[in-house]
């Protein structure tokens, strides 16, 4: 049994391998548009795993990819120390699509040009198609895209052709004809409406792949890896109520059975009577064995006079662990763990999971990929560590979840610690409980629930002046914040009725003490993210 650190960052290794006899790599060369890449390609019914830029050879061929994409990235492929192109993807023999930096390194590297131009291309842009070609097939002579980059391809590499020019007249894609392909830029937003089918001419008519993921696949393949790996040794799951940890817990009962016993942790961060809510669905819904453990005290010990978000998510990883690990002897000596990580998660908490670029960026340590302790004991199993949100939610659907599971909005690990700016105080929880229970049960009542990906509120620690009758007050400032997306990794704000935020500011400074003013977060992800800390 693996132990301590290793287990943490074993993680890229630590779930099932795909079931299917074709995939794409895309490797990351740091862009925030990395993980689109992968989406895009799973909506197209392709298997895809995000890899670090220096993967090596062997890690490229364990998924015996039929293509290589090649990811944009912040660097300049001239600057010392950039990331190049590998060996590793040089000498695969399949064909690669570089997107911005990637496009670059394959001009850079194969003896063409990159300068910094002398005008920068961000935002929308025209794109000339100057000929016939795979990648282009069915897109017309233009369209509409995405740059976002200040260097750009002087010259490509000798038998190369440019195949297109933005409207400022440079180059936007070049092709050797049959392996290399390049793009300058960015097929997998939402910008470029014609991206999807970009990206469909290369996996399907370039690399030759036909439509084999699906959720049902994944669950019949999952079931079967949890049921291989654990054997006939006993299994532990921490269940929270949301869908990620629920969906992990039907996989692992649906292979084990009686071995698996999942663990419900009140940790004092809950929102209002969630713990007896959770509870009661459980027991309606889900065949399987439950345990209920009172932490709060563990946890609210553990936060006392901690305000920085990254020490609050450490303090906490390690306090469900430490409660994991000492429930694991009662139940006749678990060997594993399992949780219900998810892509996202991973990504966002860059190198503490041990399987991302070196040029990505840490966004916050989520509590169960870099919160973990080193002395972890039990196997850690990451089943979901390579499905999105909405993938997440198939599979639900698919294992028969109930909608209270499948459709709540999501509610991180941490709980209220992560949705209060500053210390983590009982008084301050309970205020905070009272406006998010108001804000809930009023989007509920409006028809507003399901519209919206998720919402919540946020206690912030400023103050601000207040007159109460004809007193002057000074109290805490509440934050709603209510966000629709599709993707998880980027995400706008809900446009709520005006006559609904009114009617719930109104309850709220009347109705919990210590509150006199509220206001609506308007940002999106990025650049701000969902939640505050």
């Amino acid at each position: 049994m693996q132990s301590g650190l290793g287990a943490q960052r074993s993680l890229a290794y630590n779930r099932p391998s795909a079931s299917v006899n074709e995939a794409v790599v895309v490797l990351d060369f740091g862009s925030q548009y990395s993980l689109l890449i992968a989406r895009r390609l799973r909506e197209l019914g392709v298997y895809c795993e995000l890899l670090p830029a220096d993967s090596s050879k062997e890690r490229i061929a364990e998924l015996a990819p039929k293509g290589i994409i090649l990811s944009g990235g912040p660097q300049s492929v001239y600057d010392a120390g950039a990331p190049g192109l590998s060996e590793a993807v040089r000498s695969a023999g399949v064909p690669v699509l570089g997107i911005c930096y990637g496009a670059q390194l394959i001009a850079y590297h194969q003896d063409g040009r990159v300068e910094a131009a002398e005008r920068r291309e961000f935002g929308r842009s025209t794109v000339k198609v100057l000929e016939d070609n795979l990648l282009f097939d069915g897109i017309g002579e233009s369209l509409e895209v995405w740059m976002s980059h200040t260097d750009h391809i002087l010259e490509p590499p000798p038998g190369h052709r440019v195949v297109a020019r933005s409207e400022g007249g440079l180059i936007a894609a070049m092709s050797d004809g049959a392996r290399y392909w390049g793009v300058q830029f960015h097929p997998e937003v939402a910008h470029t409406p014609l991206g999807r089918t970009i990206l469909e001419n290369f996996v399907r008519r370039i690399c030759g792949c036909v439509e084999q993921w699906s959720t049902t696949s994944f669950v019949d393949e999952t079931v079967e890896w949890l049921r291989e790996r654990i054997g006939d040794r006993r299994a532990i799951c921490a269940l929270s109520g949301g869908v990620d940890s629920g969906v992990a817990a039907a996989l692992a009962a649906r292979a084990v059975g009686d071995q698996l016993t999942c663990v419900f942790v009140d940790n004092g961060l809950l929102r209002q009577n969630e713990a007896d809510q959770c509870m009661a669905v459980f027991a309606e819904h889900l065949d399987m064995k439950v345990l209920k453990v009172d932490a709060s005290q563990k946890f609210l010990e553990a936060l006392d006079g901690v305000t920085d978000p990254e020490e609050k998510r450490r303090r906490i990883g390690r306090c469900f662990m430490e409660v994991f690990e000492e429930v694991a002897p009662s139940l006749e000596g678990a060997d594993y763990f399992i949780q219900g990580t998810t892509y996202p998660d991973v990504i966002e908490s860059a190198g503490d999971s041990g399987r991302h670029s070196a040029a990505a960026t840490k966004i916050k340590t989520h509590h169960n990929v870099g919160g973990l302790p080193d002395t972890m004991k039990l196997e850690l199993l990451d089943p979901l560590s390579f499905l999105f949100k909405d993938e997440v939610r198939a599979a639900g659907r698919v294992l028969g979840l109930p909608e209270q599971i499948v459709d709540r909005h999501p509610f991180p690990g941490p709980g209220l610690a992560v949705r209060m700016t500053g210390a983590v105080t009982p008084e301050r929880l309970e205020r905070l409980r009272r406006s998010d229970e108001i804000f809930i049960s009023e989007l509920r009542s409006a028809g507003l629930y399901q519209q919206t990906a998720q919402a919540l509120v946020v206690l912030t620690s400023d103050k601000s002046v207040g007159v109460l009758g004809d007193f002057r007050t000074y109290e805490d400032v509440v934050a709603l914040r209510a966000v629709d997306t599709e993707d998880w990794m980027t995400a706008d704000w809900s446009r709520l009725p005006y006559d609904f935020l009114a009617r719930v500011s109104n309850r709220i400074v009347n109705e919990v003490p210590g509150v006199n003013r509220v206001v609506y977060d308007i940002s999106s992800k990025p650049p701000a993210t969902v939640e505050w800390e």
